[in-house]
């Protein structure tokens, strides 16, 4: 069942056209890989999906529901959550202090650092839940900014599950990272796959083939494939145009 469609979504810039008459659908439970050369509009669609940018045209319909018009805030109460390229966490709190503004975010009231932890369980409670889901438990009282950055992205992405979300939309995770943090995030990745709606920029293709259900290739803000990573290695027009020969 698809929990997002997208529908001839146009969002043009004066002369550019970033997105051109786009379609795409994810499934609850798909990691949905979207990927193309830089200037391809994949951080543009991102934006639009989340409500940080209004398109000029189409639909965006998330659980049956026409969200177009919506506002990150609403989209977000209807469980849809994103990350970002560059880290966003505050590198003066400690990784469980991180998540725990996100927990309250999302309950609708406000943190009292001055409040002992421990009469916070309806905050700490979810926090600790969202940090062993991404093994960092054992990190909680460690400030984010003495965290090497693969443990910064796995906290983001603490921060993004704390919010319940039934879709996630993670802008190029693994940017920055080394292999290991890098080959650390897929296996992350991949664990969460079937529990939600992911759709995934990324420019490390090992990581986009391990994990991708289906593949769409953006160029020039238009789709030209869409499918498994089998079918996109083999597309002779994702070859030539982003894969290379040697993919």
């Amino acid at each position: 069942m698809s929990l997002l469609q997208v529908r001839q979504l146009v969002k043009r810039y004066g002369g550019l056209t970033a997105t051109d008459h786009f379609d795409f659908d994810v499934n609850d439970g798909e990691i949905h890989a979207i990927i193309g050369p830089n200037g391809a509009g994949k951080s543009t669609l991102i934006a639009q999906l989340a409500g940080e940018v209004r398109p000029d045209a189409g639909e965006i319909i998330f659980d049956g529901q026409d969200i177009s018009g919506e506002r990150v805030e609403q989209r977000a109460r209807r469980g849809i959550a994103r990350s970002y390229q560059i880290t966003s966490v505050f590198p003066e709190f400690s990784a469980l202090q991180n998540v725990m503004l996100t927990v309250q975010a999302h309950q609708g009231h406000s943190f009292r650092f001055w409040t002992p932890t421990s009469q916070q369980a309806s905050l700490t409670g979810p926090a600790m839940r969202a940090l062993e889901r991404v093994g960092l438990e054992h990190r909680m009282h460690v400030p984010a900014a003495d965290m090497a950055h693969g443990e910064q992205r796995q906290l983001e992405l603490a921060m993004v599950l704390a919010g319940r979300p039934r879709l996630l939309l993670l802008d190029e995770p693994m940017a920055g990272m080394s292999q290991a943090e890098s080959t650390q995030m897929t296996s992350l990745l991949l664990s969460l796959k079937g529990e939600y709606g992911i759709i995934l920029v990324e420019h490390d293709m090992d990581a986009v083939f391990t994990l991708a259900d289906r593949i769409t290739v953006l160029v020039y803000g238009r789709s030209i494939a869409c499918g498994t990573p089998d079918q996109i290695r083999a597309n002779p027009d994702v070859r030539a145009a982003y894969l290379g020969d040697d993919a």
